[in-house]
């Protein structure tokens, strides 16, 4: 029987495509790494892996194994779910990913909490620009902003959310505050990357339904606070979430332009399907629902 560490230092190497990565993550060499494979090779008499001096590519029946060895570590996983659920202690490790700034200032605080509540749990917690893929890059929840899920996913609401316009007071008064959404064409916009969004295209909902407005500006970047810092100095118009520049606005560092307009931008919590009897993640979401609820009431209901 192989080993089943060998089998997980495998699908590790196959996701990542890189003996480095693979040893990076667990925390030990690339020699060690390719050890463990070469004996998982051997153990097996195939070959998983093409390797060479720039990547790692996975062999036809390194792609069997991979996918058997994923059937092996959900029965394990829900194995371990199962008995841990009948000792209400949710138990094993946990990988989450947010987005950079709903990950630092709300996911991140929410995941030293439950730490401290369930110690069992062996958290795992990444931050992106980019949507991931759940099942292939092996995370287990992923706590995100925005309405459009795929439908092979599993979304649980944790808040309700919504994404304003708004400037600063010094740009407002050079510039001239917009009348309409098209006049916004015609002022400098900080564009973010979005995850899930087209690059300049802000799509809100205003009183005639859906409407567009194709946006450009000197400044923009992948990072929302970064964004959010040039809106404060007044380089130009955001559309930010609420629960991101809330406290600007009530200070009047910032002030709301156009609020007939918004765009949904509800938090969720978005797993795949096979982990939907999961102890850790029924216990997590509940946990991340109560915590926004707690802390961040503004967000539910009338976020204004």
């Amino acid at each position: 029987m192989p080993n089943l560490e060998d089998l997980r230092v495998f699908v590790l190497v196959a996701r990542r495509s890189s003996f480095a990565a693979a040893a990076a993550e667990l925390g030990t060499s690339p020699a060690f790494v390719s050890k463990r494979i070469r004996l998982l090779e051997d153990n097996l008499g195939v070959r998983l892996l093409h390797r060479t001096t720039r990547r790692v590519a996975v062999t036809e029946d390194g792609e069997r194994v991979y996918h058997w060895a994923q059937h092996i570590f959900d029965a394990v996983e829900r194995m371990s779910d199962e008995v841990s659920a009948l000792h209400q202690e949710p138990r094993g490790q946990l990988r989450i990913v947010s987005s950079f700034g709903l990950g630092r200032q709300h996911v991140a605080p929410a995941l030293s909490e439950l730490s401290a509540r369930y110690p069992q749990l062996d958290i795992r917690f990444d931050v992106y620009d980019r949507l991931v893929d759940l099942i292939d890059e092996g995370f287990d929840l992923d706590i995100r902003i925005g309405d459009n899920i795929a439908p092979n996913l599993i979304a649980k609401p944790l808040a309700e959310n919504r994404r304003i316009l708004c400037a600063a007071p010094d740009y407002l008064a050079r510039r001239g505050e917009p009348r309409s959404l098209a006049e916004l064409a015609g002022h400098d916009c900080l564009v973010i990357k979005e995850r899930d969004h087209p690059f300049g295209l802000w799509r809100l909902q205003g009183p005639a339904g859906e409407e567009s407005v194709k946006v450009t500006g000197p400044l923009s970047a992948n990072h929302g606070e970064v964004v959010h810092q040039w809106c404060v100095d007044g380089r130009g118009v955001l559309l930010r979430s609420h629960w991101d520049v809330r406290d600007s606005l009530a200070s009047g560092k910032l002030v709301q332009i156009l609020p007939d307009y918004q765009q949904p931008a509800n938090i969720w919590a978005v797993y795949a399907a096979p982990l939907a009897s999961s102890a850790k993640i029924r216990v997590t979401v509940e946990f991340f629902r109560q915590y926004f609820a707690e802390r961040y009431g503004a967000l539910n209901g009338d976020a204004s």
